[in-house]
């Protein structure tokens, strides 16, 4: 009888070693800030358009993820080594989360991957917030957001849901 076969591993794209060793006072380098922010900013305008790839949709909403990273798992520290609450002050995570989901599962069933104006209003909302957050927390915060958000995710695909969780689409 063969054994049964386990899930493949999923790869990480930081490690704690990223982590514990970048630094705690100072920024992203900004050509690393520079390339991310014009990627998701891209990935937006061409979802707008409605032609946006499965790249588009996914910087986007990596953002929106990272975001929600943020405002639920907080206090974070700042380059002083300050503790730094982040909230959603303008509400806009949930409606966020919730359209770049629905902008995914449309997709799925054979429609163009694309945003409405009111819809990519809300994301656009996330993306200047995550590039005002990237602009001025360390390097170490800003990788721990992504190694949290990336364990939260694979938790999520892994069948281990929360109650607020929506279903992960993959485009």
């Amino acid at each position: 009888m063969a054994k049964p076969k386990r899930p493949a591993a999923r790869t990480r794209t930081y490690t704690l070693l990223h982590e514990i060793s970048a630094s705690r006072t100072e920024t992203l380098p900004k050509h690393w800030q520079d390339t991310q922010l014009s990627s998701m900013w891209d990935g937006l305008a061409q979802l707008k358009q409605s032609a946006a790839t499965t790249d588009d949709w996914r910087v986007c909403s990596d953002a929106v993820n990272l975001m929600e990273t943020f405002i639920t798992e907080g206090p974070w520290l700042d380059c002083d080594g300050a503790q730094v609450e982040i909230q959603d002050e303008r509400g806009l995570l949930k409606d966020a989360v919730t359209i770049m989901a629905v902008a995914g599962k449309r997709s799925r069933t054979g429609q163009p991957l694309y945003l409405d104006e009111a819809e990519a209003a809300i994301v656009a909302g996330l993306l200047e917030d995550y590039a005002a957050l990237i602009g001025v927390l360390p390097q170490r915060t800003m990788i721990r957001c992504h190694r949290l958000t990336e364990a939260r995710l694979h938790e999520i695909l892994a069948g281990k849901r929360k109650p607020h969780d929506v279903e992960i689409v993959t485009v």
